[in-house]
């Protein structure tokens, strides 16, 4: 899909959709494009605590657009039921910031997302489109929504139902946008690679994850 300029005037009868990923809690100053869709595919904080996605919720409440959808991304820890599980008991030195919450303070984090539909492994229908969206990545340093590559990917996968028009995933099929020149290999997965050109053949496929890409 090419992008068109962000003041392009809306044609009759067409839905513009804004696709962005990747923020990590840097919103001042961006300018967005005219749209009537945002599709927002995660990492929009840099750790998931409270106050970053009370501030990134802040922002969103401030745009134009009709519809905001988001998921969360591997930045998005508290987001991650299991991923938090592990990081209180071990009290993980990576994250000190984050292993310090009470589980409280997190446990319906998505919650504070009051102006946007938060998606993680479900759909929505807006406007006539099936939008789906879900969180994982192949396992990359050990973030958050990190899986093995293989069946516990695609496990995930195979939830995502047939008949979707748009699929929000964080990270990219393998080959698309998915060169690590540090790591020196591709890193998307060839897991929803499949599943997206055998089985769901969604009318977009949204995804962020890689900053290389």
């Amino acid at each position: 899909v090419d992008p068109i300029p962000y003041d392009t005037p809306k044609p009759a009868g067409h839905t513009r959709f804004v696709c962005v990923s990747d923020t990590h809690s840097r919103t001042d100053g961006i300018q967005m494009p005219y749209g009537d869709i945002l599709l927002h595919t995660g990492d929009f904080t840099e750790l998931g605590l409270p106050s970053e996605v009370k501030k990134f919720n802040d922002w969103l409440g401030n745009l134009p657009y009709e519809y905001k959808i988001v998921i969360a991304g591997n930045h998005e820890l508290t987001f991650d039921k299991e991923f938090m599980a592990d990081l209180v008991k071990q009290d993980y030195y990576r994250f000190p910031s984050v292993s310090k919450l009470k589980p409280e303070d997190f446990d319906n984090v998505q919650s504070l997302l009051t102006n946007s539909i938060y998606l993680q492994d479900s759909e929505v229908t807006v406007k006539g489109f099936r939008i789906y969206g879900a969180p994982w990545t192949p396992w990359f340093n050990g973030w958050g929504f990190n899986l093995p590559r293989g069946q516990s990917l695609l496990d995930k996968w195979n939830l995502i139902p047939e008949g979707i028009d748009i699929l929000m995933t964080h990270g990219p099929p393998l080959g698309f946008r998915d060169w690590v020149p540090k790591e020196l290999q591709r890193v998307g997965c060839v897991e929803l690679l499949n599943t997206v050109q055998r089985r769901v053949r969604p009318k977009l496929h949204v995804f962020g994850g890689i900053h290389e890409g």
